[in-house]
């Protein structure tokens, strides 16, 4: 039975789901409706300085453009291409004196960069229509993509109401100065978060306030803009107190609430779908010491992914997506037994791998 077919019998609740999964493949449609010429070999220089990029306002044609970001201040940072709160692309964790390349799709338009640390004013990218556009390569059949979005637009909303319904509980902890309760309360809250991490850059902002880490602002722990879970993380088992957090726990409060409202109404491209689980993974595989119920959170996450997918990538590329669900097993299995040894290399493999499914697919 096709993945289309097994939605349909849901019910009610989800033809809405399947309304909102076709008007998010218009858009999607519309975006790859132009061609995608190759931007120069080299590409566009951004360098990223202490407290702005060099140049701060950049101007390129519409398809596939690729930059060359440059960091040149003193700590590891990250730039990004935003189109009002969605992140359009990132390339993260960039070092101090290294270069690294980004490769993006993009529609004429005007955009937003981060230009290193999120307290730091942001630059200006503006798309311009292209000139000389080949023809359209072969995309995946929309349909055959309707059943995966909805299926997944139902897993987020889930995964949402679980985080509203977690949170209350753990907020009273920490507001009732409770220090053991808080503690305990904070992973099975924090989870539902991290299972829908792959389309954070749909909702940038409010993944800014509740999931960023603190070298990413100015002042670092002890910046103001340093909220939510792992502000709550700080204080609660690196400082091992409640004093002073009533209002980060709040402010976490308000934005599950707005995070809940804004996924009622999300529409989710494919193309974020398959590059966020690519994105999640290369995070697991460059932080082997992360914490065993965030990385089994970021694992479930990209596998819900990839499981709906297959259909798909069974016809793109057989070898290459059986190998991806041996090396989802085979990580699953190694964080059962914590077995962080075992866990790189099929972690490191499927970081490798992820990329090039979403190419197979047709959705980069």
């Amino acid at each position: 039975m096709s993945s289309l077919q097994r939605t349909t019998r849901i019910g009610i609740g989800v033809v809405a789901v399947l309304a909102v999964a076709v008007a998010g493949l218009g858009v999607y449609a519309y975006l790859h409706r132009a061609g995608v010429p190759k931007a120069a070999a080299d590409g566009t220089a951004v360098t990223i300085t202490a407290k702005s990029c060099e140049p701060n306002d950049l101007t390129v044609e519409a398809g596939r453009v690729t930059f060359q970001v440059k960091n040149a201040s003193d700590r590891a940072l990250e730039w990004e291409i935003l189109q009002g709160v969605m992140v359009v692309e990132e390339r993260e964790n960039i070092a101090p004196g290294f270069t690294q390349s980004l490769t993006a799709r993009l529609g004429p338009g005007s955009y937003q960069i981060t230009c290193g640390l999120l307290s730091n004013p942001r630059g200006t990218l503006t798309v311009t229509a292209a000139q000389n556009a080949p023809a359209q390569a072969l995309q995946p059949s929309l349909i055959e993509l309707i059943g995966p979005i909805a299926e997944y637009k139902v897993y987020v909303t889930g995964e949402a109401k679980a985080l509203a319904d977690a949170t209350p509980p753990l907020v009273a902890a920490v507001k009732a100065g409770d220090l053991a309760q808080a503690r305990s309360l904070l992973a099975p809250a924090w989870i539902h978060y991290q299972r829908i991490k792959p389309i954070a850059d749909l909702f940038a902002d409010l993944d800014t306030a509740l999931d960023a880490r603190a070298d990413y602002f100015e002042k670092k722990e002890d910046d103001p803009g340093f909220t939510g879970f792992r502000r709550l993380q700080y204080a609660l088992f690196t400082r091992g107190s409640t004093d002073g957090l009533s209002p980060v726990a709040d402010k976490l409060a308000a934005d599950v609430q707005a995070l809940q409202a804004r996924i009622a109404d999300l529409s989710i491209p494919p193309e974020k779908m398959a590059g966020g689980a690519a994105t999640v993974i290369a995070r697991l595989a460059a932080d082997p010491g992360l914490d065993p119920d965030a990385a089994k959170a970021d694992l479930e996450g990209a596998a819900r992914i990839v499981g709906l997918l297959r259909p798909l990538s069974q016809k793109a590329d057989k070898a290459l997506s059986d190998r991806v669900d041996g090396n989802l097993t085979a990580a699953g299995l190694a964080l059962t037994r914590d077995d962080r040894t075992g866990l790189q290399p099929p972690v490191t493999a499927l970081a490798d791998d992820l990329p090039k499914l979403r190419t197979a697919l047709g959705l980069d």
